[in-house]
């Protein structure tokens, strides 16, 4: 019986810091920007002192942070007040004032990516690496991968990566990776969650559509629009109907994945190509009157972008534009430099020379940046 597992790391980065800081510990804490004055100068206070010695008192909180950063990741007593991954910090710290800020150190989590990772191979060599908090897992064929559907293998491997870095995380195994990505979600945190192909109806058929990873925010409202809220739901539409709203593709996709199916194996070497950020605008951006709006959405892309590949460990010498004009038509420029960067000025300067080659004369529609050509960030 296939058992495909997907292991994912509880609060990554938040849990990271609370080795460091033993004494946040149950506290609302929110992971987001660079390090800042304040950030050094309770460092530069310490005396002699541990960090785990650091007073509650000195720590930067919430409220006192002013920019455009957002939050990277927040413990779940942050999460309790609403602050939530992708949240802007000025709009978390209405929310969630009191909670203490903390710097995204990226050299720091990729150090305890690796060592978890490590964990696993030594037990199961069939791993899919899907970014730094995250894997795939094939049980199949490993000893022990069938007893209770996989449930012994997972609690063991729980324990051996608590046991190694004193880290939790949440398994999810199933007869594929649809299933198992869904299954994690279950009994978050440090839960293990087990499906069969006959749960199907039962445990998966409840839940919002929006539970099947590779339906956003837009198909899901699409699929609202059309009376579809449930993956029962979608599971009853004919899947002739489903693709004439959505496409041959994705239709067809829905249908099979709302019904559990998923015949993906787990990719054990594969490299992005690139990576990339970008977004569709409400309504159509004209470059001379929506000069300062499209800039500022421009910069965000770039600083998102920048994040993204410092948390997965890549650095590119091609920095990539994309524009979709209000015709549907759609333009690239590249711009490529001499030393791999993944710092956020380094991409909007760069991105920006490759925009200023691009015709603007036409309404925009999408904005997108990427970055090409990676290499491993050591």
């Amino acid at each position: 019986m296939r058992r495909i597992t997907h292991l994912d790391m509880d609060a990554f980065y938040a849990s990271v810091e609370l080795l460091r800081y033993p004494q946040l510990k149950g506290l609302p804490v929110v992971i987001g920007g660079g390090r800042r004055r304040e950030d050094n100068a309770m460092l530069a206070s310490l005396n002699g002192r541990g960090l785990h010695e650091i007073h509650l008192d000195e720590f930067p909180r919430l409220h006192t942070y002013t920019g455009r950063g957002v939050i990277t990741t927040a413990t779940y007593a942050a999460r309790a007040f609403g602050v939530g991954s992708a949240m802007g910090l000025m709009k978390a710290a209405k929310l969630c004032p009191d909670a203490i800020l903390l710097p995204v150190d990226f050299d720091e989590y990729r150090k305890y990516s690796r060592a978890f990772k490590a964990v696993i191979l030594e037990l199961c060599p069939v791993m899919e690496d899907r970014g730094v908090d995250e894997v795939y897992i094939d049980f199949t064929g490993i000893i022990g991968g069938q007893v209770e559907g996989g449930r012994a293998l997972a609690e063991q491997l729980q324990r051996a990566i608590f046991e190694a870095t004193g880290l939790t995380c949440s398994v999810g195994v199933a007869p594929n990776k649809l299933l198992a990505k869904m299954a994690s979600e279950f009994d978050k945190p440090n839960g293990v969650s087990v499906i069969y192909e006959d749960d199907v109806q039962g445990k998966i058929w409840p839940l919002a559509v929006r539970k099947i990873n590779g339906i956003g925010p837009k198909a899901e409202a699409k699929l609202t629009q059309l009376g579809i809220k449930t993956i029962g739901q979608l599971a009853a539409r004919n899947e002739a109907t489903l693709i004439e709203h959505f496409g041959n593709a994705t239709g067809s996709w829905m249908s099979r994945a709302a019904w559990g199916l998923d015949e993906r194996e787990l990719e054990t070497s594969s490299e992005p190509v690139t990576i990339s950020r970008e977004t569709t605008f409400e309504r159509d951006m004209h470059a001379v009157r929506d000069k300062a709006e499209l800039g500022a959405i421009f910069t965000r892309l770039c600083e998102r972008l920048a994040e993204d590949l410092q948390r997965k460990g890549y650095k590119g010498k091609t920095i990539g534009v994309k524009v979709k004009y209000d015709d549907f038509k759609t333009a690239t420029r590249d711009h490529t430099v001499d030393t791999p960067l993944n710092d956020a000025t380094g991409l909007r300067a760069s991105a920006g020379l490759a925009l200023k080659r691009m015709p603007l004369e036409k309404r925009i529609r999408l904005l997108g940046v990427r970055v090409g050509h990676l290499s491993q960030d050591q």
